[in-house]
């Protein structure tokens, strides 16, 4: 690193000092806080994010600045990949410790170090293409001034540009990174264009086609996922679309509405109420990652909903991919005439009612660590692999040398054919699907599509299985890290024994489970627990809230 690229860096770090006392650290969300101390956080990243395009020879980086359902008043910052995905977990400690340092001398004293051992040319060294970041926001306030700093951080690392995407959903911003790498049209109408085509594709291939289009009711959290589908609705003539809570009505983002308070709460979000019982309804998240369906089921329900959570959206998408696999004779792969390795991936959030229902439908079912980046990772081990997190975080990956057989596959048959429908509908689904991240609005589109090609109400759709009742707890201890559990967090390794008194436990209980898992951020451990009745639940989270303090306390 030359003397004019570490001018460069120092003179840009003093004009954005770090707070006094601020300590952040990079996790599945990226850096989350108030958005009045984030000035420095957001700056640094930006030069994280040209670092990264550098070492991965210039690859465009994209950076998005979003708080996703926390308050109006956060905000955060994340880095999205050149494969659309999560930033690689072998650069987060960088990631804390440049977020972290105290004073501009030690900001580049890291970075000097960093790029030494990760051996990235930089500043006169890089004698060809700069890096390239493409910058994201959503509708929070304190976005543009964030902006401003991202900026700055990218243009500290000489040679490198930043590019202004303006407002966008994460999804959005993550999918058209991909897309700019793998050299296809990476605008927001491509984007559009690619989900609106594929949708039209799989609205063509429903049997019969005679479905009425009934009403669905979206909840945009007064963030950018309602305007962004205010945007497109005019290409989705298939449906019949009310948007509300899109933020131009005055409302603030996610209170009171929005997928993590209908997820979390079980009741209507500001906007609907009882003239909406019986229609479908959903809920977007502040930056439009997360995605859950809800109803009213009459008018005695008051305020309360049945909620359709991720773990029931995995469900359906299992259950119309595995239909068309099977119409292709049980997923045989053809060329060695192997079956196509379908699988799921859940936590041990994931309700195990939903659990027994994709074991019944004979799928292989998956458990990953809590946080997307652990199961993303674990359905890319699939030919396809659906992944979802209860609270609506999910999407469906195709492996690109599955999705080349398909393409392959759909030349060679007849079409018309019901293997040919069947085939067409996976590379649609393919193509629909935000294969980066949790998308709301695609997976949105894919939901409907399949409904319709059900012909099922969303009470039908609700009637797969019963979710069993549940509790969660915190238990605060003096030391988290006392607790070591099994990579799917599903048992506890340490304290030695306790594993031990929990299973006791859940043999008093029908259909009882639990687990514990010590917190990422705080010194608590979770308690989860569910049994066949709520009363059970709730004393089964208690008994093993009291062995954790008996171990730990």
């Amino acid at each position: 690193m030359d003397q004019s690229q570490i001018a460069s860096l120092l003179n840009s770090s003093e004009l954005i000092p770090i707070p006094e006392g601020l300590k952040l650290s990079y996790g599945t969300a990226g850096f989350r806080g108030d958005a009045k101390l984030l000035e420095s956080t957001v700056y640094r990243v930006g030069i994280l994010s040209a670092l990264r395009s550098l070492k991965l020879g210039s690859a465009t980086i994209g950076l998005m600045i979003t708080a996703s359902h926390n308050q109006v008043s956060d905000n955060g910052i994340k880095v999205s990949d050149p494969s659309g995905g999560m930033l690689s977990q072998e650069w987060e400690p960088f990631a804390d410790q440049i977020a972290n340092a105290s004073s501009p001398g030690e900001l580049v004293s890291l970075i000097r170090e960093f790029v030494e051992k990760e051996e990235i040319a930089i500043g006169e060294e890089k004698k060809k293409k700069g890096a390239e970041v493409w910058l994201g926001r959503d509708t929070r306030p304190s976005g543009e001034s964030l902006l401003r700093a991202a900026e700055i951080g990218v243009s500290s690392v000489l040679g490198s540009v930043a590019i202004d995407m303006g407002i966008l959903t994460t999804p959005q911003l993550h999918w058209m990174v991909r897309a700019k790498n793998k050299g296809l049209g990476a605008t927001e109408n491509d984007y559009f264009e690619n989900l609106s085509t594929s949708f039209k594709c799989l609205i063509d291939l429903i049997p019969n086609n005679k479905v009425e289009i009934s009403k669905l009711l979206v909840d945009g959290a007064n963030g950018v996922g309602g305007q962004k589908i205010e945007e497109m609705r005019g290409s989705l003539s298939n449906l019949d679309l009310e948007i509300r809570n899109t933020g131009r009505e005055g409302g603030v983002l996610n209170e009171g509405v929005g997928a993590d308070f209908v997820q979390k709460e079980k009741v209507v979000p500001l906007g609907f109420g009882l003239s909406d019982v019986g229609v479908r309804c959903a809920s977007f998240d502040g930056d439009a990652d997360r995605l859950v369906y809800f109803y009213i089921p009459s008018v005695s329900s008051g305020n309360k909903v049945e909620l359709l959570d991720g773990d029931k959206i995995l469900s359906l998408f299992a259950l119309f991919i595995k239909e068309q696999l099977n119409t292709l004779g049980d997923g045989d792969g053809g060329k060695e005439g192997k079956k196509s390795r379908l699988g799921v991936v859940q936590t041990a959030y994931a309700n195990g009612a939903s659990t027994d229902y994709l074991k019944q439908l004979g799928l292989d079912v998956a458990f990953a660590k809590t946080g997307v980046k652990h199961l993303h990772e674990k359905a890319a081990e699939f030919d396809i692999g659906i992944y979802f997190e209860a609270n609506g975080h999910g999407t469906v990956l195709f492996s690109e040398s599955y999705i080349t057989w398909l393409v392959a596959k759909q030349k060679e048959l007849t079409q018309g054919s019901e293997e040919h429908k069947a085939v067409s509908r996976l590379v649609a689904v393919s193509n629909l699907i935000n294969q980066a991240v949790g998308d709301a609005l695609s997976g949105l589109l894919l939901v409907e599509v399949i409904l319709q090609h059900m012909g099922w109400s969303v009470e039908k759709w609700n009637e797969l299985y019963e979710d069993l009742p549940s509790r969660q707890i915190k238990v605060e201890v003096p030391d988290r890290t006392a607790v070591v559990t099994t990579s799917e967090e599903t048992e506890a390794l340490k304290p030695l024994g306790i594993q031990d008194g929990i299973n006791a436990e859940i043999e008093k209980y029908t259909r009882g489970r639990a687990f514990i898992r010590p917190s990422g951020t705080e010194d608590v451990v979770r308690v989860y627990a569910e049994a066949s009745t709520q009363e059970d639940a709730d004393s089964l989270a208690n008994s093993v809230a009291q062995l954790v303090k008996s171990f730990l306390g």
